[in-house]
């Protein structure tokens, strides 16, 4: 499994090819994120349709696909929830021609209005950069707890409802199914590896989806459908799709004008916002790493913001990157935009014109490849790794893996990483000040120091220790050369220490303090002298600059 995502040039053949297998992946997530969000399939279906679409054309990493995804879908949820209950209080009161789950769609659509309008304000302001801030142990996290959330999502298609009068209560299937399932489901998995080493002229991923599909038409009895989960999921116990196109829906039940929708829908927005970008970045990075290119992030968070507005117009839920299908696409060689129109038309089609067949797609053969992608996505160079790198890497990857699992949230696992990552940096750099002293006088009585280390927040405390003003020489000279000070708290710590040397009789001097350093220093009132030199560093203290 090594050289599944090994690097190569696309084609358009491949590209439409890949394309055609990614909407086919496409179809089960969707409407089982539908169930998550509490809506009609078909709302994660079309989300698949706008998303992909208009990612996939304007976006700023071609090859990525995107669409509904779990972790939109569970936030999508509070929104339609919120919508139901102020649309039922609305009908209690008189309101006509509305049921609860009409208002709950005006209230979600809004709600995406509202992220995809901060998506690209986010876009706009070149923020799409930070996510490359994101640690390589984050990343391997975020990559082990996907896959393990992939490889656990799978657990639907081994279930079978036994509710009764439209209550649905899903159990594990009868040993026998279970059985003819995995059995197909390996058949997959055996043909998308061994294919390739005979021939490449085909995505094998493709090949492995129609064998089981002929498979399935010839020997019907028990083999699991697309039709069989939508019946599953469904309170009515049917398995309908309305094929006709969406029409824009109606925001006429939407209180604009009441500032307490504001500050119930913000934060759900925000969410959206940042969770789909988030996790469209990371793959955004990831695909540049299997590529070898760069992708454009702020044009890929203006993408997603459109997108999610198109999608709510038309009744959708939103989405972002799907990271299984993406890392399909690429084995596949999907490399250019071509992919994704044609994996965002394909899905267009079988649900307009093709859900006879888009329903008898077997779950075994969809199953399998997602099996696939479990294997390929896990890093397991993680355990190789244990001894070879450092504990806090290793304890970093673990709580992003946990995190992300126990939450089924990929934004809180790499937020948690992040911080954690953080900490342990702050934590090493705090101990990493050392004040040599490289000259030392007792004629003249004057000592020179040369501090090495970054000076920031978690560190003073270790430079202070350095220097003992009390019982120092006279004349003390501190040369900042290999000394970065970083922020506020590492002047107010040079600041501090002057005053100490000199409420104790003695004087003392710093040289090689940048420009901006000396400046902050005399607005701050300091009287600690400075020397100016013509080799004095130019960094500057406390502020971030990035390039558009």
């Amino acid at each position: 499994m090594t050289e599944l995502f090994r690097k190569k040039n696309g084609t358009y053949k491949d590209d439409i090819l890949s394309g055609v297998t990614v909407a086919l992946l496409l179809v089960p997530e969707a409407i089982a994120f539908s169930f998550l969000a509490g809506v009609s399939p078909m709302v994660g279906l079309w989300s698949g349709v706008f998303v992909g679409l208009i990612t996939s054309i304007f976006g700023g990493r071609p090859g990525m696909i995107c669409g509904a995804t779990g972790a939109i879908a569970i936030v999508a949820a509070a929104a339609f929830k919120l919508g139901k209950e102020k649309g039922a209080e609305a009908i209690e009161n008189g309101l006509q021609g509305y049921t609860p789950d009409d208002i709950g769609m005006q209230y979600l659509v809004a709600t995406l209005l509202i992220a995809g309008a901060i998506q690209i304000i986010i876009g706009v302001l070149k923020l799409g950069k930070l996510a490359r801030l994101v640690p390589h142990p984050v990343m391997m996290g975020f990559l082990n707890g996907l896959a393990i959330m992939i490889a656990w999502g799978q657990n639907l298609f081994f279930r079978t409802n036994n509710g009764e009068d439209g209550e649905i209560k899903l159990e594990w299937m009868e040993s026998s199914q279970i059985g003819l399932l995995v059995g197909l489901i390996l058949l997959t998995m055996a043909i998308i590896h061994f294919l390739p080493k005979f021939t490449k002229a085909v995505p094998a991923t493709l090949v492995a989806i129609i064998t089981v599909f002929l498979v399935g038409f010839a020997f019907p009895s028990g083999i699991r459908d697309i039709s069989d989960i939508l019946a599953m999921l469904s309170p009515s116990g049917e398995a309908h799709i309305d094929t006709g196109f969406p029409l824009p829906i109606s925001l006429s039940q939407v209180p604009w004008g009441d500032a307490a929708f504001y500050f119930a829908v913000a934060p759900i927005a925000v969410t959206i916002a940042f969770v789909g970008l988030l996790e469209s970045l990371l793959t955004l990075q990831l695909i540049d790493d299997i590529t070898e290119t760069r992708g454009q992030g702020n044009r890929e968070c203006i993408a997603q913001g459109a997108a999610n507005i198109s999608s709510g117009i038309f009744g959708g839920m939103g989405g972002c990157a799907t990271v299984g299908q993406s890392l399909i696409n690429m084995s596949n060689g999907g490399r250019g935009r071509t992919s994704g129109v044609v994996g965002a038309l394909t899905l267009l089609v079988l649900i307009v014109f093709g859900s006879g067949i888009l329903m008898k797609i077997p779950v075994a053969a969809l199953v399998g490849v997602m099996f696939m992608i479990v294997i390929s996505t896990f890093q397991w160079s993680t355990f190789k790794s244990i001894n070879r790198i450092p504990h806090s890497e290793i304890l970093v990857i673990a709580v992003v893996t946990i995190v992300t699992v126990i939450t089924h949230n990929l934004a809180i696992g790499v937020g948690v990483g992040v911080i954690l990552s953080a900490l342990v940096f702050a934590s090493k750099s705090s101990k990493h000040i050392i004040a040599e002293i490289v000259s030392d006088s007792e004629e003249n009585s004057e000592r020179i120091y040369a501090p090495e280390g970054v000076l920031y927040f978690v560190s003073v405390a270790d430079f202070q220790e350095q220097f003992s003003p009390s019982s120092d020489r006279e004349n003390i000279i501190i040369d900042c050369e290999n000394l970065r000070v970083m922020d506020l708290s590492g002047l107010e710590a040079i600041n501090s220490l002057a005053d100490k040397y000199r409420k104790a009789g003695k004087n003392l001097k710093l040289r090689h303090l940048s420009p901006d350093c000396r400046n902050m220093l005399k607005k701050a009132g300091s009287i600690v002298e400075v020397e100016v030199l013509p080799d004095d560093p130019s960094y500057s203290v406390a502020r971030l600059r990035m390039n558009a």
